[in-house]
């Protein structure tokens, strides 16, 4: 069998501390597409995951230098790759 060129696509909640990542794209299901894009959360944007809160959100990212927590309402359709 060959292996797929495809890179592997997660969602954000699948996401664990330490890791980086690339954004894909946003799914239909995200409701805040253009508030993310304003806080730089763009195709191509690399970020690495920093850690959750004690019950799971939100969320500590790096993003072009900042901080950001997303809650996971905020997040859902947000698709990424590991880089």
């Amino acid at each position: 069998m060959s292996q797929s060129s495809t890179p592997e696509r997660l969602r954000f909640c699948d996401l664990k501390p330490g890791m980086k990542v690339r954004i894909i794209g946003c799914g239909p299901e995200c409701p805040m597409t253009d508030r993310l894009a304003d806080l730089g959360l763009t195709p191509g944007a690399e970020f690495e995951v920093k850690r959750y809160a004690p019950f799971g959100d939100p969320v500590e990212i790096r993003v072009r230098g900042c901080s950001l927590c997303l809650r996971g309402q905020e997040s859902d359709g947000i698709v990424v790759e590991p880089i």
